[in-house]
C-alpha cells in the first residue's frame, strides 16, 4: 500500500504532497474533546428521530488483550455490564430503561470484537433532563463501576455457555481451524471473542475483576452522544462525571499486534461435517494506510480509489456469475482489513463454488485479479463507477439535514476506533468532486497495479467434510496460483450499449379523477386505465421517493396445480432483466442514477416496489413500465440460476437446523406441498417458460394495481411522468381475486421429539400455538404486546434465573389470509439436560398470563416502548408507504386510531386475549435432541 500511495501522489501532483497530508478538518457540528485523563468524547445535536438521543461508550479493548488463560473474559465482561453497576445494582438499569421505552436488545446492547468493545443506548426519549443524566451515569458505570458480584458472575456462566452452544455451528468451528493457519505467528491466530469453554467454566471472579481494572480505563474509552441534546450542557456533564476517573500512571501499554508477512503463499484449509457450502478466499496482504494519511485529503483519495475499484471488479465478477457453467456461484472483492486484523490490510476476493469446481473457481478469482492488475479498467467502466460514487455523495449531501442519529454515531465510532476522518458531508461532497475530476482511469489502473503484489498471498478453502469431495492439496493450490499468474491473460472485453432504457416513449394517458384526504395528507388519482395512484408528500428526507403497488392474485392462481413453479416464481421471473437489457447491462445503463424498481409476487398479491431521487423519478417509472410491457427472458441467466441453486441446496441437509426447520413446517402444515422446502431433485422440474407465462399473466392488467408514492413529491412535476408511464399502460379497473388454497395449520396437539447427529450437542425447541383470532388492529397489537411481554419474562426466567439459554424468541401474528389464522412462536436452544425443565417453565409462564394477566411492570414497559416507537415511525417514509398501501388497497386504517387503541389496552385485555387463544388447544411442539 505504501508503494501504491507514493505512486498516487506522484501521479496527481508531487508539488501538492504536503497539502494532501495535512489533517482534514473536523465537522464543525460535532464537539470533539479529550479530558486530562485521556477520555475522548463526541457530542452532536441532531433532530432525527425527534426528541431522541443515542449514547455510546467504545472501548479500545477486545479479545486481543486476553492472555491464553483469559480467553473469553472480554466478552464475559461485556455481559456483566448489564448485571449490576455501582449506581444501578442488579437488573435495575434495564428495569429503569425499559420503563422509559428503551428496550433491551433493540435499544440497549453491546458487542465484543477482537480489538474493541462497544456499549450503546439508542433512541432514548429526551423528555426530561433526569433521563439524560441517567444515561450518562450508565456510561460512567460501564466505564469504571461495573459491580462484578460473584453470584452474578456464576449465573452468567450459564448464559455464555448457551451463547457458545447456539453460535458454535459449522462456520465457527471452521474459523477455529482457519485462523491459526492464516495468522501463524500472530496473536490473532487464537483469539475468537467467544473464548474457550474451559475458561468460561473455570476462571476465578477475581481474574475478571483484574482484567476490568487493567483495561477499562479512560485513555482507551470514547463517549458518543448524538441527538436532541444541548451540546454545551452535555459537555459540561461529561467533564463533571468522567474527569474524576483517575488514569493509572503504571498502566500497561495497549498494543496492536502485528501480522507477519509471508514470502510464499499461505494456504489455510478446513472442513466440517455440518458445513453446507464451499467458501473460498484469496488475500493479497499489504500494509494498512497510516492514520495520518487516513485523516488527510490523501485518505479521501484512497477511499475513493478503493470504492470505485471494488465497484468495477464486482461488476465483472457478477457478469461471470450470470453466465452458464460459471466457475463460481458468487464472488466479490474489496480492499480493507485483512479479515479480522486491524494491523494489516488486504485486497480480498471472496467466492463460493460447487464441489467439482474448487480449482476452477479459485483460478477464476485469481485470474480476474491478475487481469485487473495487468490491464486495469476501461474508460467506460470507470465513468460508470465514478458516476455512481458521485451520486451516492450527492444523495448524502442532499439529505444532509435529515440524517438519523445512527449515521453520526457510526462515523464517530469509526473515528475513535479506526482513525477514520469526520470532516462532514459538506466538505466531503466538495472534495469528492475535485478528487473524481483529478483522478483519471490511468491513475486508477497504475495504482491498482502497485496494490496487488506477488508476495503476502493467503488462500483459504473451507467446506463440507464428506466423501466425494476432492479438495485440492495445499501444494496444488500454490501451484494453481503460480500457474494462473503465468498465464497469457488478455484485457477485459466489455459489451457496451448506448440504447436508452425506453427507446420509444408511450403516448401519455390521462388522470380521470382526483380526490384529497386531508386527514392522511394524501392525493388519490384514478387513471384512465383504472389504476389508482396515491401520493403523499413528506419532508422526512429532502431527496427520496419510495414506491409500492399492490394487486390481488399472487401465486395462489397457480399454486394447487403447480406448487413447484409457484414457489420459485419470485426468484426466477426477473432473472432475464427487462426490455433490451440483461441484468448485467441494466446495471450499466442505470449508472449514476438513484432509481430502482422491481416486481415481486406473494401468495395472494403481486407488487411493484421501488425508490428514487427526485431527479430520477422518471427512470424509476420507466423501469415499472418495462416490467409491465417488456419482461425479458434469458436462458443463460436461468441456467446459471439452476447451477447456483444446485450448489446451494446440495449439502443443506448436513446442517441439523435444516431438519429442525423441516420438522417445524410439517408440525404446522402437515404435507402441504406449498410449504415444503426446495430440494436439489426439484431443480430439473422448474419450467422457465411456464414461469414467464405466469408472470405475464399476473402483471397483465396494470389497471388492477394501486400505486403508492411517499416522499418529497411535487405533484405537478410527477403528474406528466405518471401520465406517460402509468396512465399509458393498457388496463381495466377489473380486480383479480386470489384463489383460496389450503394453507391452514394443523389442529390439536402435535408433538415431535427426534434425535439428530450433531457436532455440538444442543436441544432446539419450538412451540407454536395456533388458532383463530379476528384480524382487527387491536388484536394484532395485543399479539405484538404478548410477544414482547414474553421476551421480558423469558429473559428473566430462562436466561437469567436458569442460565438456560442465550435467548428465547417469542413473537406472533394474525394473517389476512388464511383469514384470522394466528400463530405464536416460541423458540430457543439449550443444553439437552435442561430442555425438559426449561420447556415446562416456558409453557407455564404463558399459562400464568392467561390465568392472571401480565405483570403490571412488564405490561407498562411494553406499552411505553410501543408508544415511543409509534412517534419514531410516523416520521419515516417507509411507515407511511405501508400504512397507505393497506388503507387504499385493503381499506384498513392502522394509523388514525393507533394511539387511542394503545392507550385503551389494559392488562386485563392481554389476559383475556391469551386465555381465549390458548383455549383453542392447538399447539405444535418440536424438539430436536442430539443423537448419542
Amino acid at each position: 500500500m505504501k508503494k501504491a500511495l507514493l505512486f498516487l501522489f506522484l501521479a496527481i501532483n508531487l508539488a501538492s504532497w504536503s497539502q494532501q497530508i495535512e489533517p482534514l478538518p473536523i465537522d464543525p457540528d460535532v464537539r470533539k474533546g479529550t479530558l486530562e485523563n485521556g477520555l475522548t468524547y463526541y457530542i452532536r445535536h441532531n433532530n432525527l428521530p425527534e426528541n431522541r438521543a443515542d449514547f455510546y461508550i467504545a472501548q479500545k479493548v477486545g479479545s486481543m488483550q486476553e492472555e491464553d488463560h483469559q480467553a473469553g473474559l472480554a466478552h464475559f465482561l461485556e455481559h456483566m455490564a448489564f448485571n449490576g453497576t455501582k449506581n444501578f445494582p442488579g437488573k435495575s438499569m434495564l428495569d429503569y430503561l425499559e420503563k422509559n421505552g428503551v428496550k433491551f436488545g433493540a435499544n440497549v446492547n453491546a458487542y465484543t470484537s477482537f480489538d474493541e468493545t462497544v456499549y450503546y443506548l439508542t433512541n432514548v426519549p429526551m423528555v426530561r433532563e433526569g433521563l439524560l443524566d441517567s444515561c450518562l451515569l450508565i456510561l460512567h458505570d460501564w466505564s469504571n463501576a461495573i459491580s462484578l458480584e460473584t453470584e452474578e458472575i456464576e449465573k452468567e456462566r450459564g448464559v455464555i455457555r448457551e451463547e457458545w452452544r447456539t453460535r458454535g455451528g459449522a462456520q465457527s468451528r471452521i474459523l477455529e481451524k482457519l485462523l491459526p493457519e492464516m495468522y501463524k505467528g500472530s496473536k490473532y491466530a487464537d483469539r475468537l471473542p467467544i473464548g474457550k469453554i474451559e475458561v468460561i467454566n473455570n476462571f476465578k471472579p477475581e481474574e475478571l475483576r483484574a482484567y476490568y481494572k487493567k483495561w477499562y480505563r479512560p485513555d482507551l474509552q470514547g463517549i458518543i452522544v448524538v441527538g436532541n441534546v444541548d451540546v454545551d450542557q452535555v459537555e459540561a456533564k461529561i467533564k463533571n462525571l468522567f474527569s474524576p476517573i483517575e488514569l493509572d500512571p503504571n498502566r500497561p501499554k495497549r498494543e496492536y499486534y502485528p501480522v507477519p508477512d509471508n514470502e510464499d503463499p499461505i494456504v489455510a484449509m478446513a472442513t466440517d461435517p455440518e458445513a453446507t457450502r464451499i467458501n473460498l478466499m484469496v488475500f493479497y496482504k499489504h500494509d494498512p494506510v497510516p492514520d495520518e494519511v487516513k485523516l488527510s485529503q490523501a485518505g479521501l483519495m484512497v477511499n475513493y480509489i478503493n470504492n470505485v475499484v471494488s465497484q468495477m471488479i464486482n461488476e465483472r465478477l457478477q457478469e461471470i456469475v450470470q453466465k452458464p457453467d460459471a466457475p463460481f456461484t458468487s464472488a466479490y472483492a474489496y480492499d480493507d482489513n485483512y479479515f479480522i486484523a486491524k494491523t494489516k490490510d488486504a485486497w480480498t476476493v471472496v467466492g463460493n463454488s460447487s464441489e467439482n469446481k474448487i480449482k476452477d473457481a479459485l483460478a477464476a478469482m485469481i485470474r480476474e485479479t491478475e487481469r485487473m492488475k495487468r490491464f486495469g479498467f476501461t474508460v467506460s467502466e470507470y465513468d460508470r463507477a465514478r458516476e455512481n460514487m458521485l451520486k451516492s455523495y450527492e444523495n448524502a449531501y442532499n439529505n444532509r439535514d435529515k440524517q438519523r442519529n445512527a449515521s453520526y454515531t457510526g462515523e464517530y465510532l469509526g473515528n475513535f476506533l479506526n482513525s477514520e476522518p469526520i470532516p462532514g458531508i459538506e466538505y466531503e461532497y466538495e472534495m469528492i468532486q475535485t478528487i473524481a475530476s483529478q483522478i483519471s482511469v490511468e491513475i486508477i489502473n497504475q495504482t491498482v497495479a502497485q496494490l496487488i503484489g506477488d508476495k503476502n498471498v493467503v488462500i483459504s478453502v473451507s467446506g463440507p467434510e464428506k466423501e466425494g469431495i476432492a479438495y485440492p492439496t495445499k501444494d496444488e493450490l500454490v501451484a494453481l496460483f503460480n500457474e494462473v499468474n503465468a498465464e497469457k491473460i488478455g484485457p477485459y472485453q466489455e459489451e457496451i450499449s448506448n440504447e436508452p432504457l425506453v427507446p420509444n416513449r408511450p403516448e401519455p394517458g390521462k388522470i380521470r379523477k382526483t380526490e384529497k384526504n386531508e386527514i392522511l395528507g394524501t392525493t388519490l388519482w384514478t387513471l384512465g386505465n383504472g389504476m389508482k395512484v396515491v401520493l403523499k408528500s413528506t419532508d422526512f428526507k429532502n431527496d427520496e421517493i419510495l414506491m409500492t403497488s399492490t394487486s390481488e392474485g399472487g401465486t395462489s392462481i397457480y399454486a394447487e396445480e403447480d406448487p413447484l413453479n409457484s414457489k420459485v416464481m419470485n426468484q426466477v421471473m426477473t432473472l432475464g432483466g427487462v426490455g433490451n437489457f440483461s441484468v448485467t447491462n441494466l446495471r450499466k445503463v442505470l449508472a449514476g442514477k438513484r432509481a430502482a424498481a422491481s416486481p415481486s409476487i406473494s401468495l395472494t398479491t403481486q407488487s411493484m416496489n421501488g425508490s428514487s431521487s427526485i431527479k430520477d423519478f422518471e427512470t424509476m417509472l420507466q423501469l415499472v413500465y418495462l416490467y409491465f410491457t417488456a419482461p425479458r427472458s434469458d436462458k443463460d441467466a436461468f441456467a446459471s440460476y439452476i447451477q447456483r441453486m444446485e450448489t446451494q441446496l446440495k449439502n443443506q441437509e448436513a446442517d441439523p437446523m435444516v431438519a429442525f426447520s423441516d420438522s417445524v413446517t410439517y408440525a404446522l402444515y402437515g404435507n402441504n406441498p406449498m410449504t415444503k422446502r426446495l430440494k436439489v431433485d426439484d431443480l430439473p422440474k422448474i419450467d422457465y417458460e411456464k414461469i414467464m407465462k405466469m408472470y405475464k399473466q399476473s402483471f397483465s392488467n396494470p389497471g388492477s394495481f394501486t400505486f403508492t408514492f411517499v416522499g418529497n413529491i411535487d405533484e405537478e412535476k410527477v403528474k406528466p411522468i405518471i401520465e406517460q408511464y402509468l396512465a399509458s399502460l393498457p388496463g381495466t379497473p377489473t380486480k383479480t381475486e386470489f384463489k383460496k388454497i389450503p394453507m391452514n395449520y394443523r389442529k390439536g396437539l402435535v408433538n415431535n421429539l427426534f434425535e439428530r447427529e450433531m457436532q455440538l450437542p444442543k436441544a432446539s425447541v419450538f412451540n407454536g400455538i395456533t388458532g383463530t383470532i379476528d384480524f382487527t388492529q387491536k388484536n394484532r397489537m395485543l399479539m405484538s404486546m404478548l410477544g414482547q411481554i414474553l421476551d421480558i419474562v423469558y429473559t428473566e426466567k430462562i436466561r437469567e434465573d436458569e442460565g438456560g439459554t442465550y435467548g428465547v424468541y417469542a413473537g406472533g401474528g394474525i394473517s389476512r389470509y388464511p383469514k384470522n389464522q394466528s400463530l405464536l412462536q416460541i423458540m430457543y436452544d439449550t443444553d439437552p439436560v435442561k430442555m425438559e425443565k426449561l420447556n415446562a417453565i416456558v409453557l407455564d409462564e404463558l399459562k400464568l398470563i392467561a390465568a392472571n394477566g401480565p405483570r403490571e411492570t412488564d405490561f407498562s414497559k411494553v406499552k411505553e416502548f410501543m408508544r415511543k416507537k409509534y412517534f419514531e415511525n410516523i416520521k419515516e417514509n417507509n411507515y407511511w408507504l405501508n400504512i397507505l398501501d393497506n388503507y387504499y388497497f385493503y381499506g384498513e386504517d392502522d394509523h388514525s386510531n393507533y394511539l387511542k387503541i394503545l392507550e385503551s389496552i389494559t392488562p386485563s385485555d392481554v389476559k383475556i386475549f391469551v386465555k381465549e387463544f390458548l383455549s383453542q388447544n392447538n399447539r405444535a411442539t418440536v424438539i430436536m435432541m442430539p443423537k448419542e
